[in-house]
């Protein structure tokens, strides 16, 4: 029996040792892994904290380039026609749509109050005509008689003194007759330049009160054979407008077709409401197709600039400095560059300070980024490398 139990307690013994050996090294290989997982989520958080960027290098905007702006359509010529006589409407001639001639008649009005003060004022002209010749002959008596010293001087020098007053109010009534005359001319409404009606205000037998400012107009009419479009442009691109520049339009009625305008001229001067330069252009329309008060858009050339650089609107970076974009040097860390926006087009920018070819620009930049931050590049220089 003492045999048989002695092997059986080093059994016990070896595999107690054994047991406690496997303990040992699951412990250590738990140890080492936790270690290493450890390790590698510090390595993973460091370098999560490290920003991924895309960047770009600007280009020189050396092809030139356009710009697009609204802008509105206006007659060449364009009036209103008022009445210079009251009376009732007596019948019109043209309607909306009608082109007409210079001095063509458009409508006639009834006037008898008028037509009663020109009969009046021509009778007044003729006895005022008739006391001037008889005022003049008893001058021309009483001089001869103060000749032969018939009469005295006084008297004499009151004959001629009444002479030129008679006249005088002669050439008054001629005056007044020829005023009530012309006046009566301005009955017959005529068109004041070649173009086409393009509003009736009036019918027959319209009560018509001259020179108010209650009544609307009774025709208007628009010379269309050329259109004047009026362009605002922005102080930014002021500089754009130059003599004999020219300009693309489009307008909604006719989509896909282009037409053509030149420079006028220019306000010379910036409107303080709006911030915009005024520019003036002519465009044909021999078919018509342009209408006044279209609106329009207007493109414009803008000239190739090699002292300026083009970037992504998408870059920029605005804080309390100002405008600024991400520049990184040569160990990727971040500079804040001011720069200065020669001409904004939307989407891209014109920049004419701060900016070189070489430089690379974070596009998109986070806006925890700060001067001096490190950061990694993402598809550096890849298909998805945003372009300027």
């Amino acid at each position: 029996m003492s045999s048989d139990h002695k092997p059986s307690r080093k059994r016990l013994m070896f595999m107690g040792v054994g047991g406690l050996t496997l303990a040992a090294l699951l412990v250590a290989n738990g140890l080492h892994a936790r270690t290493m997982h450890e390790k590698s989520v510090t390595a993973w958080t460091e370098t999560a904290a490290v920003p991924q960027v895309l960047v770009f290098q600007p280009k020189q905007n050396a092809a030139g380039d356009t710009l697009r702006l609204p802008a509105h359509l206006e007659a060449w010529s364009k009036a209103p026609i008022h009445a210079r006589v009251s009376g009732y409407l007596k019948d019109w001639k043209v309607d909306i749509g009608t082109q007409v001639k210079a001095g063509q008649i458009l409508a006639e009005i009834d006037s008898p109050d008028l037509d009663q003060q020109v009969a009046q004022t021509h009778a007044r002209m003729v006895q005022e005509q008739a006391n001037a010749r008889l005022a003049e002959t008893t001058a021309t008596r009483w001089k001869n008689l103060l000749d032969s010293h018939s009469v005295s001087r006084q008297e004499a020098d009151e004959k001629t003194s009444n002479a030129l007053a008679a006249k005088a109010n002669a050439q008054a009534a001629e005056a007044d007759y020829a005023r009530l005359s012309a006046l009566e001319d301005y009955k017959t409404i005529r068109a004041p330049f070649a173009g086409v009606i393009t509003a009736r205000n009036t019918d027959i037998g319209q009560l018509i009160k001259a020179d108010s400012d209650s009544d609307p107009e009774l025709f208007d009419i628009a010379d269309t054979h050329q259109l004047r479009l009026y362009v605002p442009v922005p102080q930014n691109y002021a500089a754009v407008i130059h003599p004999g520049l020219a300009a693309q339009l489009t307008v909604p009625e006719h989509p896909g077709e282009h037409f053509s305008a030149k420079l006028m001229g220019d306000s010379t001067a910036i409107d303080r409401r709006s911030g915009t330069l005024l520019a003036q252009f002519v465009a044909d329309n021999p078919d018509g197709k342009l209408l006044p008060g279209d609106y329009a858009e207007a493109t414009l050339a803008i000239p190739a600039d090699t002292h300026g650089v083009s970037i992504p609107a998408s870059a920029l970076i605005f804080r309390a400095q100002g405008t600024q974009v991400a520049v990184l040097d040569a160990k990727n860390h971040v500079h804040l560059q001011d720069i200065h926006i020669g001409l904004d087009l939307g989407e891209r920018l014109v920049i004419d300070q701060g900016l070189k070819p070489a430089d690379r620009v974070v596009d998109n930049p986070p806006d925890a980024l700060r001067e001096g931050d490190a950061v990694q590049l993402a598809d550096a220089g890849g298909a998805h490398a945003p372009k300027a």
